[in-house]
């Protein structure tokens, strides 16, 4: 299955209703019309009201009955106001428009009104990579700077759930190191190791994981064959367990700068997933965001 599939997928649920935080953005309007064009979902929009029915007169969408428009005085209370709109049902998603993502996860993680539930937050994206007939998940390249062993289960359990709503029943989970043997003077390939035993013993679910495993032969059979690397995962890794913030996050801008990959990711462990683009992400990205959190959304339902 690739990212296209994905969103036509996802536009055959019923409608979920996203929450954009700070919506008073030319280009953010542009994706809420081609989302709304894609049968992507209704939207509750934050912001300057008067900025906001500007740009959609401008772009022909302000007689559309799938778009409500709420008034917010500044980026903190429209941050405020679309998390509510998720904590109180109002809205399935919340996605991020011209905020600050600081601002934003700090409206997020309040204790008060937030949509943490106790919970890791991670960051999980898709990639579409060309030569490869299957989606990767990378997991954590926004969140999560150098999360413990405890962490790492959680965001394993984070990546798997998103893997799951999109189809990949059991998938594969690969914890990447520079190395695919355990070295005690590398505290990746400690952790997982840690990780493979705990789902051999069933605490961690739903998924097949082993290593350390290096990137080569986490995803190349010949790469994993060549150098006798075996087991379920060598080569056939669906999930890329990251070690570090900054290795994600490399790895996440190669794939797209340098191997042209197609991506879309969010925020998953929260209670409902969170949108998370950048000004620098294609108009597509954007859209299999929206489509990757509707899936999740419509799988954690399922299990409601």
């Amino acid at each position: 299955m690739n990212l296209q599939e994905i969103m036509e997928n996802a536009s055959a649920y019923k409608k979920k209703t996203i929450a954009i935080a700070a919506a008073d953005d030319e280009r953010v309007i542009d994706m809420v019309k081609e989302a709304i064009n894609n049968q992507l979902g209704e939207f509750r929009l934050y912001g300057n009201e008067e900025v906001i029915r500007s740009f959609l007169t401008s772009k022909g969408l302000s007689e559309m009955s799938s778009i409500k428009v709420i008034p917010a005085r500044d980026v903190k209370e429209s941050a405020r106001l679309s998390v509510m709109s998720v904590r109180e049902g109002k809205a399935d998603l919340l996605m991020k428009g011209m905020i600050p993502t600081s601002v934003l996860m700090k409206a997020v993680l309040n204790r008060e009104y937030g949509l943490r539930k106790g919970k890791v937050l991670s960051h999980v994206a898709a990639f579409e990579v060309p030569g490869f007939k299957r989606l990767f998940f990378v997991s954590d390249s926004a969140m999560n700077i150098a999360p413990d062993l405890q962490q790492k289960v959680e965001i394993t359990n984070n990546s798997v759930e998103v893997a799951r709503s999109m189809g990949v029943i059991n998938p594969k989970v690969a914890p990447i190191s520079a190395v695919e043997v355990v070295n005690p003077d590398m505290s990746a390939t400690i952790d997982a190791a840690a990780l493979s035993q705990m789902n051999k013993r069933g605490q961690i679910n739903h998924c097949v994981i082993d290593g350390p495993l290096a990137l080569d032969n986490a995803i190349s059979v010949d790469a994993a064959n060549y150098k006798g690397v075996g087991g379920e995962v060598a080569g056939r890794a669906d999930i890329l367990l990251v070690p570090t913030v900054e290795t994600g996050n490399i790895l996440y801008k190669s794939l797209v700068y340098f191997a042209g990959a197609k991506v879309g990711g969010i925020i998953a462990g929260a209670k409902a997933p969170i949108i998370l683009t950048s000004r620098a992400d294609t108009a597509a990205s954007k859209l299999y965001s929206i489509a990757i959190a509707c899936h999740v959304s419509e799988y954690q339902s399922t299990l409601a």
